[in-house]
C-alpha cells in the first residue's frame, strides 16, 4: 500500500510512528495493538517516504487491509504524506515476536497465546494447551475451525471454560 507525497512531518522518528503504532489494533483482537503482536518488522524513516515492513501472523488473514490502512493514516496523522506498507513473509511471524503485554491480553480475553512451535505441526502441538483461565494443561480441542482462521476451540476439562487458542504455526 503506497500513498504518493513526502515524509517530512516534525516528529517522524522511528520511536515516534511505534508509539503512534501502538494505537493500531488487531480488528480480530481489538485490546492488542500490532507492535505488541510483533507485526511490524521494521520502520524505515527517509527524507521522501515513511516504510514500514509488516507480517501477517495467517497469510490467509481477512484484517490485513484494515490493519494496513490504519497503519498509513497513523503515520500521516503525525505528519507524513508517503507512507508504504510493505507485507513481509520472510522471515515469517512467529509467536516469540509477541510480547509479554499482548500474551497476558489474549489471556484476559480467554484467548491462549499461541505457543512457540519446532516447525512441523503435530497433533501433540494441540494438546495440553494451557488454559486461559486456571492454566490447567488438562485441555481438549473441540474444534480446529475457530471464529477466525488463526483459532481452534478447545475445553478446559479443570474449570469446565471453553477457550480460543491460536493455531500453532
Amino acid at each position: 500500500m503506497v500513498n504518493d507525497g513526502r515524509a517530512d512531518g516534525p516528529g517522524l522518528t522511528r520511536e515516534a510512528i511505534l508509539a503512534a503504532l501502538e494505537a493500531v489494533k488487531d480488528p480480530e483482537i481489538p485490546t492488542v495493538s500490532v507492535v505488541d503482536l510483533g507485526l511490524i518488522y521494521d520502520v524505515r524513516v527517509g527524507d521522501d517516504m515513511v516504510e514500514v515492513d509488516f507480517a501477517p501472523t495467517f497469510v490467509g488473514c481477512p484484517a490485513l487491509h484494515v490493519m494496513e490502512r490504519e497503519i498509513v493514516e497513523r503515520i500521516q496523522a503525525l505528519g507524513a504524506r508517503r507512507v508504504q506498507v510493505r507485507r513481509i513473509y520472510r522471515p515469517p511471524w512467529t509467536p516469540e515476536r509477541m510480547s509479554e503485554r499482548a500474551r497476558q491480553a489474549l489471556r484476559e480475553l480467554g484467548i491462549a497465546p499461541p505457543r512457540p512451535s519446532a516447525g512441523e505441526i503435530t497433533p501433540e502441538l494441540l494438546k495440553g494447551v494451557p488454559c486461559p483461565f486456571c492454566g490447567s494443561t488438562n485441555t481438549r480441542m473441540e474444534n480446529l475451525f475457530g471464529p477466525t482462521s488463526c483459532r481452534a476451540l478447545f475445553y478446559c476439562e479443570a474449570c469446565r471454560q471453553p477457550f480460543e487458542a491460536f493455531k500453532p504455526l
